[in-house]
């Protein structure tokens, strides 16, 4: 039982090139050894005219160049094998060969794009970035790793303020323990908003608990990567334990900050159920983690597929099934109204005004927002083929370097946690 919980909790990283976490401190060398990640920094903010933009160097994110990145991982289909690669090639050289003028009008060619739109959406719970947008670039998550940037204040509190009072079913008239946007409260008030998250159905109650989580897994990250100490010739990163007392500790936050960390081990519960519930999805033959590269590919999807065999026998997973139980109709528009929430908190993310904050935000975002797909899809997982396309469920390659980062991260909140508790040990 020790390893297993050693061997999850310590699960930090990308697991979409498995290889990487094997370079301790310093970057790998080659392309098959590092993440990733497509990603569009420069979407606007679909809410509000925001023009400040975090200037610090520490917000920055250092794209890829077009060079440096697999060709398997560049290629346009989303799909994951070499075979499935070349079979498109060759469709569409055939159909060059062999075509019918199926012109469109411009207007029909609209709505079609808005259909395909509609039906690949209909079942996520994040707006993905558009890939083949010219502003999309591949962002190697190695070289980018979520710290501290000096990102905060105001702009910062606004945007955690819009995600919680009006994304998470909460009426204005409830007002949120610590806000730091809102006058200061008694206790009184503090105890009205418990008594309405408790009286919650689970799914709204739970939904709160994931952004929570999620809040507090980030500024576990945060406080871990803290910039110590800055001088001419170097950088100098650790934890910062005052940073973290300030967010956690039970006395100075009044009993939030114990709140916040059992949110954090609910969302890990979470995206470690989805992650044994999606093992058929990547034990298909047909799956492969396609680079281009054959060798690397075959012992990236062995090493997946360990992984996830251990992660399905771990016991005390979330069970979900309590999730929209009871009348059918009302369970289906509950679902609906669940998933819309999050695909908005999804688009918030565009309104972070540092460039690396808002990398890992919308990674971590759509990471749960794929965890969420996944545990919301058991009957389609269950009814795939074991071979061939499936139409029923799939995810893309951003869902799935989203999926295994996200819960990476987490992990290695989980892993913090633990470091902290020896440091404050250390100094008592």
């Amino acid at each position: 039982m020790g390893r297993r919980w050693g061997f999850l909790i310590g699960l930090v990283g990308a697991v979409w090139l498995l290889g990487s976490g094997r370079g301790g401190q310093q970057p790998p060398e080659t392309a098959a050894q590092r993440c990733f990640c497509q990603v569009n920094l420069k979407r606007p903010c679909p809410f509000w005219n925001d023009i400040n933009q975090c200037g610090r160097r520490d917000c920055a994110v250092k794209p890829c160049q077009s060079d440096e990145v697999p060709d398997g991982i560049k290629s346009a289909s989303y799909k994951y094998s070499e075979v499935a690669n070349n079979l498109i090639e060759e469709c569409e050289q055939a159909e060059r060969l062999g075509a019918v003028d199926e012109s469109l009008s411009e207007e029909t060619q609209k709505a079609v794009l808005q259909w395909t739109k509609h039906d690949d959406s209909s079942d996520s719970f994040c707006e993905a970035d558009d890939i083949q947008s010219p502003d999309a670039e591949y962002v190697d998550l190695l070289l980018n790793p979520e710290r501290y940037t000096g990102y905060k204040g105001p702009d910062a509190w606004k945007i955690w303020n819009v995600i919680y009072e009006e994304n998470c079913f909460k009426p204005q008239t409830i007002k949120r323990p610590l806000n730091p946007l809102a006058s200061s409260q008694g206790k009184s008030e503090e105890n009205t908003f418990y008594s309405w998250l408790e009286g919650l159905c689970v799914e709204k109650r739970a939904f709160y608990r994931l952004i929570s989580g999620l809040h507090a897994s980030i500024n576990v990250h945060l406080s871990a990567r803290y910039l110590l100490q800055e001088t001419w010739l170097e950088k100098k990163w650790g934890h910062n334990i005052t940073e973290f007392q300030q967010r956690f500790d039970g006395i100075l936050t009044e009993g939030e900050g114990p709140r916040r960390l059992k949110n954090l081990y609910f969302l890990y519960l979470i995206e470690l159920r989805a992650l044994s519930k999606v093992v058929p999805f990547f034990e298909r033959p047909d799956f492969q983690l396609f680079t281009g590269n054959k060798v690397q590919d075959a012992e990236n999807k062995m090493l997946l597929l360990e992984i996830l065999h251990e992660i399905k026998s771990f016991p005390l997973h979330f069970d979900e099934n309590s999730f929209f139980a009871g009348d059918k109709k009302e369970a289906n528009k509950l679902k609906e109204d669940f998933r819309l929430h999050f695909r908005n908190i999804s688009r918030i993310m565009d309104c972070v005004g540092c460039f690396k904050c808002r990398l890992w935000g919308k990674l971590q975002i759509q990471g749960l927002g794929t965890a969420l797909k996944i545990l919301f899809s058991e009957k389609l997982i269950a009814n795939m083929p074991e071979s061939g396309p499936s139409y029923e469920f799939h995810l893309t390659r951003q869902e799935i370097v989203s999926l295994f980062n996200a819960f990476g991260r987490i992990s290695t909140s989980v892993k913090e946690l633990e470091n902290f508790r020896n440091l404050l040990q250390n100094i008592h």
